[in-house]
């Protein structure tokens, strides 16, 4: 038998997903969290839960009986898991579009009640990025295999958790400049992971069904304008300095062959375009589902982890003082 207050979650390691686990288990729901190594990822996930709320589920394989299983017992299921760059046997059309319909076509045979997606903001008119391709082909399989879904398509998503703010950090404490893609001029939408899980959470408590919404943040930024914050944030002074096009492919090039790729070729056809609304969807403002976190004062919380004499520098200390 069902139950309505079990959330099945899909990608429940990475920022969004600990984050979800917080917020669902302290409001009384039981979440099973599906992990592929609980092993590696296990002691992440049980701290961000109320005792006795949450239940760990390794799939190593996701096939249609092993989704099917975890299915039964609950009415809702949320499917996080993306990747930023191919690697392996993960590759976009994989991840983004064959697992999506996969859990959708599952959800619509097992009768769940709501079936969320989290795709991507500002993809629509990428058609040179293999990862916007991706998200939208699965966007679309969802559609069809599940009228009822919600498909969110957030803009970037911070924290102290994310793989953006954290490693800009990283590059402009290390860095004597920082090279602006596209002249730095691509627009982006940020929204905080505090934010967009709180739209999550409304989403299920008013059992919203079959819309395609943006979510972002309160305030639009420049790539230019988030790099000036941040350094503004860590105490740092750095030249931006915009590279041509030509010597952007050739860094992106080396990049991308890292273990862990700074940018890709991919990402670099991909920051041509806005991250912002596209006025194709209903955002979550429209929804009144407010996000009113300001990316300045959020990444103040944890940009001391990047400053010389860290929480304890003299302009910290003056500040509370």
């Amino acid at each position: 038998m069902k139950n309505r207050d079990s959330i099945l979650i899909f990608g429940s390691s990475g920022q969004i997903g600990r984050s979800l686990i917080r917020k669902f288990t302290k409001n009384n729901y039981k979440v099973v969290a599906v992990t592929r190594s609980i092993h590696r990822k296990g002691y992440q996930i049980k701290t961000q839960s109320n005792y006795g709320y949450l239940e760990l589920e390794e799939v190593n394989y996701f096939t249609e009986e092993n989704i099917s299983k975890l299915m039964d017992k609950s009415s809702v299921c949320i499917n996080l898991i993306g990747i930023l760059y191919e690697k392996k046997k993960n590759h976009f059309n994989l991840i983004h579009s064959s697992l999506p319909s996969l859990l959708s076509k599952t959800a619509f045979k097992k009768s769940l009640e709501q079936f969320i997606h989290i795709s991507a903001l500002g993809i629509e008119k990428a058609t040179d990025s293999n990862y916007a391709l991706s998200k939208l082909d699965g966007e679309t399989k969802v559609r069809q295999n599940f009228s009822k879904a919600v498909i969110l398509k957030p803009s970037i998503v911070y924290s102290v958790d994310d793989n953006f703010t954290t490693n800009f950090m990283s590059l402009l404490s290390l860095l004597p400049f920082m090279p602006l893609y596209h002249s730095g001029k691509t627009k982006f939408t940020p929204i905080h992971v505090s934010d967009l899980t709180n739209i999550i959470f409304d989403i299920v408590q008013k059992k919203i069904t079959g819309k395609t919404i943006e979510c972002i943040g309160p305030e639009v930024f420049t790539f230019k304008e988030i790099l000036k914050k941040i350094l503004k944030s860590i105490d740092k002074k750095r030249l931006l300095i915009p590279f041509p096009f030509t010597l952007a492919k050739i860094s992106a090039k080396l990049f991308q062959l890292l273990p862990k790729p700074l940018l890709t070729m991919d990402q670099l056809n991909l920051l041509k375009y806005d991250n912002i609304v596209s006025g194709k969807y209903e955002t979550n403002f429209d929804l009144k589902m407010e996000a009113n976190k300001k990316f300045d004062n959020e990444i103040n919380h944890y940009s001391f982890n990047w400053t010389t004499g860290g929480q304890f520098s003299k302009k910290r200390v003056e500040k509370r003082d």
